[in-house]
């Protein structure tokens, strides 16, 4: 594992998993390998299956895989999560865990340009082998779309005086680095708008990530799939970052787990659910890990068990 990376919510994950040595788990973005790791340790004739789109995460994993037999590396999206244990041959899984979040790797180390604080090409993608990058979206995206993109996924209050300043800038030339957007954005809004707390330009990157990489369409397709795919008694637990993963993941276990709303002049209707919510509220990192791990601050760990 990298040091540069530490698991979020490590023990948390692992005791909602429940993880019987002898079952087959998913976790469904390896990241460099923590969790991984963790419930590897659990195992004993039991199997992980790891997926990311990453390559540099992958590399990782095929070096764990060295070590444990019981091992498999798959380079996808974890969205393909039903095509995958079919390829497998694999009809149910007793636990998956999905981290959400973006490797701290990826944003410490700058060169793939999803950070705000270091100088790289608008590149963005998770996935190095797709197509349509940052820049794509930032130089050729009409204004409107980039509206759309910064208001949807970024909840930028700015976004109208933000998307001006992008178009104003690649009229004069291409934006072609994540300090140029900085830049642009930060000469986009009135001083005390950048006095504010917080960096002016958090938002915008988080929503062009989140549309380079159709991370929301991903998330949702990937739920749908993994609370099919669980076996009786089987845990999924979803690690997000930030409300609009959150969201998606809490409606998505509500309505599995909540009985369909009658009309009260209708005999009340007993359906048999097939799902339980193992968390009322999302749980939150512990005041220790915050200060050991300050990327823990904004996780929220929801679990849903099938029956």
């Amino acid at each position: 594992m990298s040091q540069y990376h530490i698991p979020v919510m490590l023990k948390e994950c692992i005791q909602t998993l429940n993880i019987d040595p002898t079952q087959t788990y998913v976790d469904a973005t390896f990241g460099r390998g923590g969790h991984s790791q963790e419930i590897l340790k659990q195992l004993t004739t039991g199997r992980l299956i790891v997926i990311d789109q990453d390559l540099d995460a992958i590399a990782e994993a095929k070096k764990l895989a060295l070590k444990h037999s019981n091992l498999i590396v798959v380079h996808d999206n974890y969205s393909s999560l039903k095509n995958i244990l079919t390829d497998l041959n694999i009809p149910c899984v007793a636990g998956i865990l999905v981290d959400c979040g973006v490797s701290s790797v990826q944003l410490d180390e700058g060169e793939r340009g999803f950070s705000y604080r270091f100088d790289a090409p608008l590149d963005m993608r998770m996935n190095q082998t797709q197509k349509l990058n940052a820049y794509d979206i930032v130089n050729t995206a009409p204004a409107g779309e980039l509206l759309r993109i910064l208001y949807t996924y970024g909840e930028e209050k700015h976004a109208k005086m933000i998307v001006r300043g992008i178009m104003r800038a690649r009229e004069q030339q291409p934006i072609e680095t994540t300090l140029q957007l900085v830049d642009v954005i930060k000469s986009s809004l009135p001083n005390k708008i950048l006095k504010q707390v917080g960096h002016p330009a958090k938002q915008t990157f988080q929503a062009i990530r989140i549309a380079v990489n159709q991370e929301l369409e991903h998330l949702e397709s990937f739920l749908t799939q993994a609370t099919d795919v669980l076996c009786p008694k089987g845990v999924l637990v979803t690690l997000t970052f930030h409300s609009l993963e959150d969201r998606l993941v809490k409606q998505h276990f509500k309505s599995l787990s909540t009985p369909p709303k009658t009309n009260k002049r209708l005999p009340e209707s007993h359906v048999q659910l097939e799902y339980t919510t193992l968390t009322k509220q999302p749980m939150i990192a512990d005041e220790q890990e915050l200060m050991d791990n300050p990327r823990s601050k904004s996780a929220k760990l929801r679990a849903i068990q099938r029956l």
